[in-house]
């Protein structure tokens, strides 16, 4: 592979595990606010700290030099991309922008010479484009984004995170299977449990689509796929008490409850900073609660994370917060090698069974 285009060798075969392949991981070099230094330092960081895989996507001209500056020019290897997709552009950028630097890395996965893709740009552009250059997994009707919250003593995920805003009640049934594979091969859970997100723990509260969707979730799961460990509803108060393990939302609340515990956790920082540096006898104590302090606050850092998991589609999609930093584009590089390494994919394909649920409904 050259940074004049896609890299040399044949594709994937038909078949072909992931566990058998290289986890090569393309990452945008050109999206989210702190591109491409950021990312490029993330990246390298990634390389050196877990032997990460890296394949750095974006326009040489500004790519090579930080790769120079990292010592790591010849390691890491670059694929040109002089496009790319600005972080206020939405879903039509799949269509405006097919040489951008997030579809080149899409493509990359397509033709196998990449097994996951990272990128901290655009939310909306990243799910379009990942859609039309990455098929679905077999059954699925439509892609959703996992996020790890810390909640203690174990994570939880929550799905849907922002990718689809209006889900039917099938497609939430088949988030609650993505949710669960991902606490599996991730998380290293077992009979993962699931709650809905609603305004009540009652079956009855909630609007028609939460109804709807806890009838699928409490019934039987049908056409092979397999049981869902379904704890009934949790309320906006339970997203952080660790009561389930996977939570299921549709993308417009789920998105807005993240948004929501990521201003609430930096509003809370700010003022324990505050607040131990107000007196002598304050800073005193903070220095003596340093360790304890700063392990507390670091767990409510979303870049520790490494972003949301795009789950659903025959390659490894992770989206990094858009003002992430090195440390956030590093993880993400990891989170994203993790995820192929473990066969996300494979995984929730065994759990959608071989008649997928929801195969009765229109593929939009």
């Amino acid at each position: 592979m050259s940074d004049t285009g896609l890299p040399s060798g044949q594709p994937a075969r038909a078949g072909e595990s992931a566990i058998t392949r290289p986890q090569v991981i393309a990452v945008d070099a050109m999206g989210g606010d702190n591109a491409p230094d950021a990312i490029v330092a993330g990246a390298v960081s990634a390389f050196r700290q877990w032997g990460t895989r890296i394949v750095l996507i974006g326009r040489p001209g500004q790519v090579r030099p930080l790769l120079a500056k990292h010592g790591v020019l010849g390691q890491i290897r670059l694929v040109t991309a002089e496009d790319t997709v600005a972080m206020a552009e939405g879903a039509l950028a799949s269509w405006r922008r097919p040489r951008s630097s997030i579809a080149v890395a899409c493509q990359l996965v397509h033709l196998g010479h990449a097994t996951g893709v990272m990128s901290a740009g655009s939310t909306g552009a990243i799910v379009a484009i990942a859609r039309l250059r990455l098929r679905n997994l077999p059954g699925v009707l439509r892609p959703a984004l996992a996020v790890v919250l810390p909640t203690h003593p174990n994570p939880t995920v929550l799905i849907d995170a922002g990718a689809i805003a209006d889900p039917k009640p099938e497609m939430l049934a088949q988030f609650a299977q993505f949710g669960s594979a991902y606490a599996e091969v991730a998380l290293g859970a077992v009979q993962p449990k699931v709650g809905l997100l609603s305004i009540g723990a009652e079956p009855g509260k909630g609007n028609k689509l939460a109804r709807r969707t806890y009838e699928l979730l409490s019934s039987e799961q049908a056409h092979g796929a397999m049981p869902i460990n379904f704890a009934g509803n949790v309320e906006g108060g339970d997203l952080l008490a660790g009561k389930v393990d996977v939570i299921v939302a549709e993308g417009f609340t789920g998105n807005v409850a993240l948004k929501t515990m990521e201003g609430t956790a930096a509003f809370t920082a700010r003022q324990f900073r505050s607040a131990l540096s107000s007196s002598r006898q304050a800073r005193l104590g903070g220095l003596l609660a340093r360790s304890e302090l700063r392990q507390t606050l670091s767990r409510f850092d979303p870049e520790t994370y490494g972003g949301a998991a795009l789950l659903g589609l025959e390659g490894t999609v992770v989206i990094a917060h858009g003002a992430v930093s090195e440390l956030g584009a590093a993880s993400a590089c990891r989170v994203a090698s993790q995820m192929a390494s473990g066969q996300i994919a494979d995984r929730i394909k065994e759990r959608l069974g071989p008649q997928r649920p929801g195969y009765f409904l229109r593929r939009t």
